[in-house]
């Protein structure tokens, strides 16, 4: 961890929490929403895995009615 960052962890614990509510929105204008999470890229891995191994199903063997 970077030493800003870790001052930056260090410094939450002394935010009161309706303090910490503004700062997180603050922050997350600064996150493009474009970027995967490390969910998301997990997510992507299994599927992919699922994909590759045929447990898929493809979208002509679904009946939508």
């Amino acid at each position: 961890m970077s030493p800003i960052r870790k001052q930056l962890d260090e410094m939450l614990d002394y935010l009161p929490e309706s303090e910490q509510v503004l700062l997180f929105e603050i922050v997350k204008r600064f996150i493009p929403d474009d970027v995967a999470t490390s969910d998301d890229l997990k997510a992507i891995q299994a599927a992919q895995r699922e994909y590759d191994q045929g447990e898929t199903t493809g979208h002509n063997e679904i009946n939508w009615n």
